[in-house]
């Protein structure tokens, strides 16, 4: 078995499996500075009117001597396979593709001048890991986020 499909968990409806929110923790390393900084909030996925996934990342970022709002937002659409999805940017570019089939997948993304390469690793039913590595003349970061499943409220119990 490749390294990378070690302790993963594969998912067979990548649209399903993401469905609902997710706390959010993640950190950021910029390598050409030697910064640190962390991100922690909420992901959310929910379907929209169009049968795509909005992806809407909301919560606090602390960078150097800045803390504050920080807001992400990416729209998924259906791949070829259910296993599958395509990240779009919310004017419906396209980001990557997505395949959880084995619990694991890479993507790269040229955004001149700078390239991104993405890891995304299904630890669990309930634990994702992604890496965005950033490289070239404008940046060179590493952002690591880890995505825990929030657990539903429980309903109330009836009598």
């Amino acid at each position: 078995m490749p390294a990378e499909t070690q302790n993963c968990f594969p998912v067979t409806d990548a649209a399903a499996f993401l469905l609902g929110t997710w706390e959010a923790g993640r950190t950021l390393v910029d390598a050409a500075g030697s910064r640190q900084g962390t991100f922690t909030g909420t992901t959310t996925f929910t379907p929209d009117d169009a049968g795509r996934l909005s992806w809407v990342e909301t919560g606090t970022v602390s960078w150097q001597d800045f803390r504050g709002p920080a807001f992400r937002e990416y729209l998924l659409e259906a791949g070829t396979v259910p296993s599958s999805l395509r990240v779009l940017f919310p004017d419906r570019r396209p980001f990557h593709d997505l395949d959880l089939s084995t619990g694991s997948c890479t993507a790269e993304h040229w955004c001149s001048p700078d390239a991104y390469r993405i890891r995304f690793t299904v630890r669990t039913p309930d634990v994702i890991e992604y890496s965005w590595d950033v490289h070239g003349p404008a940046k060179d970061q590493l952002l690591t986020t880890v995505l825990r499943r929030r657990a539903s409220p429980a309903l109330p119990h009836e009598l």
